[in-house]
This record gives C-alpha cells, structure tokens and sequence, in this order.
C-alpha cells in the first residue's frame, strides 16, 4: 500500500534505496473515514425519521471526493509526509459536519413549530471545507521548505500581535460577542483573527528562540538548590505575560490569553529544557488573572459559573449553559442515546462551543474519548514529525503546533464539562466557523511540511571508493608505542 521513491542520490553512489512513502496507507484511512462519517450520516437519518435515499452515499463519495484531491496534492508535494495526519483531520472534520447537520434538522423542527425562517449551516460549512482545503493546497504548494519562514518571522510577530489586537480596537458592534471582542463582521460575513494569530505567533516565536537559545540557557544564582534565570534574561517572559494579558483585558478572552501564553512557555521549555521557566511564567500571569477577575465583572460571572452553574442558572448571563451541557453528557451517559436520538438543541451554541457537549450525549462517553483519541494520535504523529526533523526551528514549531492543537481542545473540553471556566473557544475541525477551519487546515499544511521533511532522505550521497572523513573532533584516542 505504499509508493516507493526512487532516493538514489545519483551515479556512483551505490546500488539504488526505494523508500515507501506510506501514502497508500494514507489513502485506505481516509476511506475508511469516509466509510465511518457516512454510516454516521445514515444513523442520524434513520433515527429522525428522514427518508434513507442513495443520496447519502454520493454525499459520501463526494467527501472522499474532495479529500482525495487533497490526498494527490500531498502525495505530490510531500511525498512523505506522515500518513495519518490528513485521515485524523478528514475524520473530525466529518463529524463535526454530521452533528451540525443532525443540530440543523432538531432546529429545522423547532422553527417549523413556532413559524420562522431557518437557514441551515451544514452547507455553509461544507463550503468552508473546500475553501479551507484549498488554502491547505495553496500552503503545501507554495512553502516548499518550512525553513523560509525564517525569513519572516518578525513580519509574522507583527501581523500576528495586530491581528490579536485589531477586534479590540474596533467598536463592540462589529467586534464582541457574548462578552468577548475577538471578531470582526462586516455585513454578514464574520472573521476571528485570533485562530490565524497563533501561526502568525508560533512562527515569530520558535524563529526567535533558536536565534536567542544561548540568552535563556544562562543560569543566575543558585536559591534552594535551583538555578534561577537571571534577572536581565526575564525579558521575554515578561513581553509574553504582559502580551497574554493585554489581551485578556483588550479583548475579555481568557481562552486567548492562556493559549498564546501556553504556547510560548510549552516553546522556551522544549528550547532550554529547563522547567524553572514554566514556573517562572505562571506566577505571574496567575497574579495577573487574579487582578483581572477584580477588574472585570464578567470574568467574575464565569467563575461562579464554573463553581456552580445551578446557582446562576436563571441568571442573565449565568449557568444555563453549563448546566444543560452538564445535562447533555449525564443523558448521553457511557453509551449515548444514539445519533439522531439526543436533544443537543438544548444546549446553547451546540454547534459551536459546546459542540463536545452534543457529541456526549448521542454517542456517549465512548464516543467522545474516541473523539479525543483521535486529537490525541493527530497530536502525537505532528510531535514525532518534529522531534524527527533535522532543524532546531522545525523542532519548535512542529512542537508548537501540535502542542497548539493539544491546548485549545483541552480548554474547550475542559470548559465544557466544567473541569475549567468556560472560555468561548472552538474545537478545531469540530465546530461551525469558518476562521477556525481556515486556520487549522494552514496549521495542518505546515505539520505536514515538516513531517516531509523529517521523513523524506537527506540528498546527495557519497561516490564509491570514497572514504568517510571522520572529523577530529570526533575521533577516539589512540596509544601508540614507539618502536625500539
């Protein structure tokens, strides 16, 4: 199932390697992706009643369809970019887009009773599928060598700071919802800048680490047995502090906040290996969360949220989403109630937010550790692309953005089953919204970019009868006794 590539380096170089790129593996999986999203879409028909037509097998077939090009623009231009990354994505993609559909057609049925309009957002999110699959094709085709992105990197910290900033600067009618200033609407159309400004961030960052590694390498004075950061080497930590909450209080998003800053500690401590730089991060911007809970009224709403929805739950503002995404899980219980059985209507932006919480309840606890199996494995095989790639700047990037997609589902999770308050994030490839698919398929470009590049055989070779040159450096000793 594999497409074997011819890497020998040229004549004379010794008999001929041909090394499987596993892109027929990569294939089988999304087909069989496809084979699992479909029967989802039948199940979900079944169960509410709708009509079981062929049609669901070309909408099938379609999917395959569109992935499958995605498939043959990898298999050509990262020919040996790890081959479960593309069916992991296509996968939650698919679900995602099954329970949108299964929230449209409960929706549908509400709206019918009271006599209003409604518009479905299955479709709207098919056509930001293709679009984002298209801008995933345009990435792949145009970075040939994650390592050019070097020479951007100061543009992309600049581009990525303003593009955190700019819906905080704008007024709250075209840029806050539901507390939060993280879009930007013009008419209809809605764009989050958020999702693109952590790749624009993660870029500057790792570029910047590999150029100053020796700045955060250097220990100060040694205080209970620690090597403490010297006091003139704190100055990035600081930025990413202060960055992180300027945030939190311009545009009253903590889910933001603790990402962008979950990113640059996860980076400085893969870069220096040196765990007092977490430390050193978090106490500060736990002190600041602090200030900011004062501050702040509807961070203070989250809190008692969080704490106990039941309490808040008739308020304006309060518990009732928490509660009925709490309700939702405990009905869906270990097994779920089936697809297309649940009531995952009744929670507030289900198909958005608390997306997790419909996903519990109709396919279960089951279901939804299947779901986080899946970001676990997608997670796990861009972590091996880059701990294998050869460059220091592709090892904190592909670190970063794999650890990226670790963090923002750990928050939504974590904030829908009130292990943490909530934040008002999405899960990635899961939830509707356009700027998250967008995003995350660019992120997807770039994590296979540098597992081609960890994957693929170093060019050039050596010509027969050519000895190898050991450098001195790394030559053993030798005794040699003179002769008498």
């Amino acid at each position: 199932m594999s497409s074997p590539v011819d890497t020998s380096p040229g004549t004379g170089s010794g008999p001929t390697r041909k090394l499987p790129t596993r892109r027929g593996t990569e294939l089988l999986m999304l087909a069989f992706a496809t084979v699992i999203i479909t029967f989802a879409l039948m199940l979900v028909d079944a169960n509410q009643g709708q009509e079981l037509t062929l049609s669901i097998v070309w909408y099938g077939l379609s999917y395959l369809g569109v992935f499958t090009v995605a498939h043959v623009a990898v298999r050509y231009f990262a020919p040996y970019a790890d081959p479960l990354i593309l069916p992991c994505v296509a996968l939650l993609n698919g679900i995602g887009l099954v329970m949108i559909y299964r929230i449209d057609l409960a929706s549908a049925e509400r709206a019918a009773q009271q006599d209003i309009a409604f518009t479905p957002d299955a479709p709207r999110q098919v056509v930001w599928t293709v679009i984002a699959l298209a801008l995933f094709l345009a990435v792949l085709v145009l970075i040939k060598d994650h390592r050019t992105l070097t020479r951007y990197a100061y543009t992309c910290g600049l581009l990525g700071f303003f593009a955190l900033a700019l819906p905080g600067l704008l007024p709250a009618s075209v840029s806050e919802v539901n507390g939060a200033k993280v879009w930007v609407r013009i008419g209809p159309l809605g764009l989050q800048p958020g999702e693109f400004a952590k790749i624009l961030l993660l870029i500057f960052f790792a570029a910047f680490l590999v150029s100053k590694r020796d700045l955060f390498m250097s220990a100060g004075k040694r205080v209970l047995g620690i090597e403490w950061p010297r006091p003139r080497d704190l100055g990035p930590i600081v930025l990413a502090t202060g960055a992180a909450l300027a945030i939190f209080v311009l545009l009253k998003d903590l889910g933001q906040a603790l990402l962008l800053f979950g990113m640059v500690l996860m980076l400085i401590y893969v870069a220096t290996e040196r765990a007092i730089w977490i430390f050193v991060g978090l106490v500060p911007f736990a002190a600041g969360c602090v200030i900011a809970y004062n501050l702040f009224t509807h961070v203070q709403q989250r809190t008692r949220n969080w704490l106990d929805p039941l309490a808040t739950y008739d308020e304006p503002g309060g518990g009732y989403q928490n509660a009925q995404a709490l309700f939702g899980l405990g009905t869906g219980g270990v097994a779920g109630t089936g697809l297309g059985a649940g009531r995952p209507e009744m929670v507030p932006l289900s198909k958005t937010d608390f997306i997790a919480a419909a996903i519990g309840e109709e396919i279960g606890f089951i279901g939804l550790a299947s779901v986080l199996m899946v970001y676990l494995i997608l997670a796990m095989r861009g972590m091996r692309g880059a701990l294998a790639v050869r460059d220091t700047f592709g090892k904190l990037l592909g670190g970063g953005l794999a650890f990226a997609i670790t963090m923002q589902v750990f928050v939504v999770v974590g904030g829908v089953t009130s292990l943490i308050p909530m934040t008002g994030m999405t899960a990635p490839f899961l939830s509707y919204g356009g700027s998250s698919l967008l995003a995350n398929y660019i992120l997807v470009a770039l994590l296979l970019r540098i597992s081609d590049a960890a994957r693929r055989p170093q060019q050039g070779g050596r010509p027969r009868g050519e000895q190898q040159k050991t450098p001195l450096s790394d030559t053993g000793t030798v005794l040699v006794e003179r002769p008498s």
